[in-house]
């Protein structure tokens, strides 16, 4: 199957891959794949998670296998079906699913938020919901799965510890980030390493909200002088909030840092040519902090 199909630059759309496990409809965005093949034989490793069914090596390539039946508590993968291998967060990973069904492309504003009886704020696998014809389409957090799975994958906080003791600095700072946890992280991260003046939010939408609401009062300067953002999220993506800030003759010279799970070289292009100015992968929370650095230090 295709899963590169292109999409324009900041338009708050992506394409879901629709997929099963037991008859249910699940959804991963399609920028996470590499490809999809068919299922072959694994080496199980020793002392492994229980959801890790073991390594393979497909085009001589090391690659680790998670049954993702097993992470949702739904039992245990039978040998067939396919591996949806996965890249982000710098990490290739294989996910043992029953079937595909096809790619959907939609828009950000169409992904329903999953209330507290699906998904609590920091537990929960799912990050959205698609009403897809006849049916709703769970978007899955691969990254938390992972994460669950192998603790190192998430944030390594102990880059943070790492920086020692900083000044305070009240430089504005506004965030948008729609995971809660990560969003604590990346704000806890900020305090540590002196950052004081911060706006959080759950997504663009909301970011794009802050801006625009200091435009009409001429308090820009003094709320937002820099933004980090996800880009997946809910209502507005990153890359449309990235378009939008920098395409704002009041707006475009605010430094934008995008920090996704998704950051490689063909997403990199593309923030690039919507004129981020710098992007990170998620891991690198201490990266984060010494791009900010650069960035404020141009602000003075």
């Amino acid at each position: 199957m295709d899963t590169k199909i292109l999409l324009e630059n900041g338009t708050n759309e992506l394409e879901v891959l629709e997929f099963k496990l037991d008859g249910n409809a699940y959804g991963i965005n399609v920028a996470k794949i590499k490809e999809i093949i068919t299922y072959m034989p694994v080496t199980p490793v020793p002392n492994a998670h229980p959801s890790v069914e073991g390594i393979f090596m497909p085009r001589d390539t090391m690659i680790t296998a998670i049954d993702l039946k097993n992470c949702l508590q739904r039992g245990t993968s039978e040998p067939g079906g396919l591996f949806i291998i996965t890249s982000f967060n710098k990490l290739d990973i294989a996910f043992h699913v029953d079937s595909v069904v096809g790619i959907h492309r939609v828009s950000w504003r169409d992904i329903i938020k999953p209330g507290s009886t699906v998904s609590t704020t920091e537990d929960g696998v799912s990050t959205g919901i698609i009403k897809f014809e006849d049916r709703l389409i769970i978007i899955l957090d691969f990254e938390k799965i992972v994460a669950d799975i192998n603790p190192e994958t998430g944030l390594k906080m102990t880059e943070i510890e790492e920086l020692g003791e900083r000044e305070r600095n009240d430089v504005p700072i506004l965030i948008a980030e729609d995971s809660p946890l990560l969003n604590k992280l990346i704000v806890d991260s900020l305090h540590r390493a002196g950052y004081s003046n911060l706006i959080h939010t759950e997504n663009g939408q909301q970011a794009y909200d802050v801006i625009q609401e200091c435009k009409q009062e001429g308090t820009l300067k003094e709320h937002v002088q820099c933004i980090i953002t996800d880009i997946e999220m809910p209502l507005m993506d990153g890359h449309r909030l990235t378009k939008l800030v920098k395409s704002d003759e009041e707006t475009k010279d605010i430094p934008i840092v995008i920090f996704s799970s998704l950051v490689n070289e063909e997403m990199k292009r593309k923030g690039a040519a919507l004129g981020a100015n710098a992007q990170l992968s998620k891991p690198e929370i201490g990266n984060l902090v010494h791009t900010v650095d650069k960035l404020v230090l141009n602000l003075k």
